[in-house]
């Protein structure tokens, strides 16, 4: 006797989203069987697109609560497990395989998603629950980061057997960070609104200290977001996500203002954390940061080869161990790293500068000059006018001859 296949169903809120779906929703095409969108009021094509793509739309005003429209979607979903994507959200395809093997298993009731936060140079993953099973105890909660895990930790705790799972390898990549500066603020306004309220009804909630302790540095109020984070700190029993959370942001708040020995601490304690290597890149990259800039060239270069080694990818990682050892002399390694970050990120106008500069000291004139030029060129591409015209002008003092 075969068993029945296991249906998973997409679910999504949306609102404006006609430009992005198209590609949120060929992610999924071959990997889910429905597609459910709850549509809060969009003006453009979304819900045209969403039909072309077989989902069934539903829709309802803008409820001013995350999780009042996450619930609402989820209530339309008829699959065995649910997958939660937002429209500026993909699935890597490379992930299918292990998320089609991890839902078979009758024990687990969530699995934890690395996604990867496309543009976010300081904290490029986060782990996010967003694949589970459908069962009617867990619902969304907290109106802005909405999420399932306060229903899913009382589920636990009422029936023990249930287990939580984490996938390998990144499943989810976000493009969400390149937004409007105005609408940026409009944003911060409404989260900051949202997340207050809910603050006020649970005082020691430590990730909502978090998000909204972050969120008012954001926003300039420096002493407010410290005493929310310390808040969030002061609470026992918090688990390993959040309690690196609140310190990664008290160590960056603390770097801000050069305070180098208070940021250390936090980010060494941010990085104690047992919790996937690869959401501790932020911390440690940032303490690396710190120990370059204080003249601790062989802690930084530890720290930056750790970083490399959890994700060979990270364009700044490979940038700042050239700076590191470029400062230590070491020529040839450094002009490795440039090269690196710059086969990755082609543009980087400060990577083509510093190759310049130790391709200079190793006697490469001829491919220095090249690498200025290119940095030059990358300058002005990116309007950065007066950062192009010093360079070409020291170059000229130096008597070097641009064509």
């Amino acid at each position: 006797m075969g068993s029945q296949p296991i249906k998973l169903s997409l679910c999504m809120i949306v609102k404006d989203e006609a430009e992005n779906l198209p590609k949120c929703l060929e992610s999924v095409r071959n990997v889910v069987d429905e597609i459910i969108v709850l549509d809060t009021g969009s003006s453009d094509d979304t819900i045209a697109v969403a039909e072309l793509f077989g989902a069934h739309v539903h829709q309802m005003p803008w409820p001013h609560d995350f999780s009042i429209a996450r619930n609402q979607a989820l209530q339309h979903t008829t699959g065995d497990w649910v997958l939660v994507l937002d429209a500026d959200e993909v699935l890597q395809p490379e992930i299918i395989p292990s998320l089609q093997g991890a839902i078979q298993h009758e024990q687990i009731l969530v699995i934890n998603l690395i996604r990867h936060e496309v543009g976010a140079a300081q904290s490029p993953y986060s782990l996010v629950s967003r694949l589970f099973r459908r069962h009617p105890a867990i619902q969304f909660s907290r109106p802005y980061h909405a999420m399932i895990d306060d229903s899913v930790e009382a589920l636990v705790k009422a029936e023990p057997h249930w287990q939580i799972a984490q996938l390998e390898g990144i499943a989810i990549a976000h493009t969400g960070y390149q937004a409007d500066v105005i609408q940026q603020q409009d944003k911060f306004t409404k989260a900051r609104s949202m997340m207050e309220s809910f603050l006020a009804q649970h005082p020691d909630d430590p990730y909502v200290c978090s998000k909204l302790g972050a969120l008012y540095i954001q926003m300039g109020d420096r002493d407010t977001g410290i005493q929310l984070l310390q808040r969030g700190l002061n609470v026992k029993n918090n688990d390993p996500a959040t309690t690196y959370e609140l310190n990664y942001h008290l160590g960056s708040v603390y770097a801000a203002a050069q305070e180098n020995n208070q940021a250390a601490h936090y980010y060494q304690q941010a990085i104690r954390q047992p919790i996937d290597a690869k959401l501790k890149l932020g911390a440690m990259h940032n303490l690396a940061s710190l120990m370059q800039n204080s003249g601790e060239l062989v802690m930084a270069e530890g720290l930056y080869q750790q970083v490399l080694q959890i994700d060979p990818t990270l364009v700044v990682g490979h940038y700042n161990l050239g700076m590191t050892l470029k400062h230590m002399s070491r020529f040839t390694e450094a002009i490795t790293h440039y090269q690196q970050a710059i086969q990755l990120q082609p543009d980087y106008a400060a990577a083509h500068q510093n190759l310049g500069v130790v391709l200079i000291k190793v006697g490469k004139v001829p491919e220095a000059i090249a690498a200025f030029q290119q940095a030059i060129h990358c300058y002005e591409q990116q309007q950065q006018l007066e950062t192009a015209e010093q360079l070409r002008q020291n170059l000229a003092a130096m008597g070097f001859q641009l064509t």
